[in-house]
């Protein structure tokens, strides 16, 4: 297949497919994994044991009878000691001139997925990675109580290229005053495509996908994850609930565990076949339900939550920079072909 430039029809985003430059999928089982845990220092706040090291929790799975901010937790999760943002009312927007700026409000909360500091999501038993889905959650329908905080961003960055600076597996949920324009975009293509179709466009693409399977990776009774057709990078995977639903708080207790065994397989996919890289696991929904109703009436006919699991094996250089157009070398139905067999 020659090179292609794919558009992503939910963003607007055109990608280069640069099947002229490309590695073959298995080449990536050459790269060296991530040696961060090997530089890490002695200390590590989120192991067991160091509980007073931390912030006091906010919430945590813990054993019957264990005394909060000590041992005998299974996931736990606290304030960020060195927080993006802090808790407040809705700060008022000022300018000085054409310059706009507002007080840095929000929550920043971190998610210790295991006391055991060596295993990764993707060593968990799937009743402990559900507990973890749980206890995001938990923490998402808490905040949403708050109706200043507009939007809730759940991610994991694994390993120093991902962005993390340590190495014990967890993950991070701010919750902004604002909209993140990402999520605005995504809002607006689902709208465009709702006036010429009239139907949900995470709801079209799910089911193109199970047809063609040529970029699906694997599904069960309640999710599906695929490569998506203008995949940024190689190895790039979405999983998406098969129910429409708009808000990952409204995720039911038998979609946890369902989708507990679908992250697990293909994270686990990651670690064996492409030697374990570092990647980003981030989280898309919808914004604040007060403000969707506001702004988006029909917001929850045309949104669906869905999970991004974006590794780190290509740089971003000058001209994605530039153009915002990523160049990917592996394409998608190769890569998904490769973590099906």
């Amino acid at each position: 297949m020659k090179s292609q430039l794919r558009k992503d029809h939910l963003s607007g985003q055109w990608v280069i497919i640069a099947s002229e430059r490309s590695k073959r999928p298995d080449e990536f089982r050459s790269v060296r994994p991530d040696k961060m845990q090997a530089t890490d220092p002695v200390f590590c706040p989120f192991c067991r044991g160091n509980e007073a090291k931390t912030p006091q929790e906010i919430f945590a799975v813990r054993d019957d009878g264990s005394a909060p901010d000590a041992p005998g937790w299974r996931v736990r999760v606290v304030p960020n000691k060195f927080p993006a943002l802090t808790r407040g009312e809705m700060p008022r927007k000022m300018s000085r001139g054409i310059f706009e700026f507002m007080a840095g409000v929000g929550i920043h909360e971190v998610v210790i997925e295991s006391p055991d500091h060596g295993l990764e999501m993707s060593d968990l038993p799937i009743r402990h990675l559900g507990e973890v889905l749980g206890a995001y959650r938990r923490r998402v329908q808490s905040i949403e109580t708050e109706a200043q905080y507009k939007y809730i961003q759940l991610f994991k960055n694994k390993g120093r290229e991902a962005g993390a600076s340590l190495s014990h597996p967890h993950s991070q949920i701010v919750a902004m005053p604002i909209i993140p324009r990402r999520i605005k975009e995504e809002i607006y293509g689902a709208d465009r495509f709702y006036d010429r179709s009239g139907e949900c466009i995470f709801c079209r693409t799910i089911r193109e996908e199970q047809a063609a399977e040529e970029r699906l990776i694997l599904a069960n009774d309640h999710f599906a994850a695929f490569a998506p057709f203008a995949s940024r990078f190689p190895f790039e995977m979405r999983i998406f609930p098969l129910r429409h639903e708009p808000s990952f708080s409204a995720v039911r207790d038998e979609e946890l565990l369902s989708l507990a065994e679908i992250l697990k397989v293909v994270l686990t996919k990651l670690k064996t076949v492409v030697s374990d890289p570092p990647y980003n696991l981030v989280l898309h929904q919808s914004p604040h339900p007060d403000q969707a109703r506001k702004d988006w009436p029909r917001l929850a006919r045309i949104c669906h939550w869905y999970l991004e699991i974006l590794p780190v094996l290509t740089h971003i250089a000058g001209f994605e920079w530039g153009t915002g157009y990523y160049i990917n070398p592996v394409p998608p139905e190769g890569a998904a072909k490769f973590l099906r067999e």
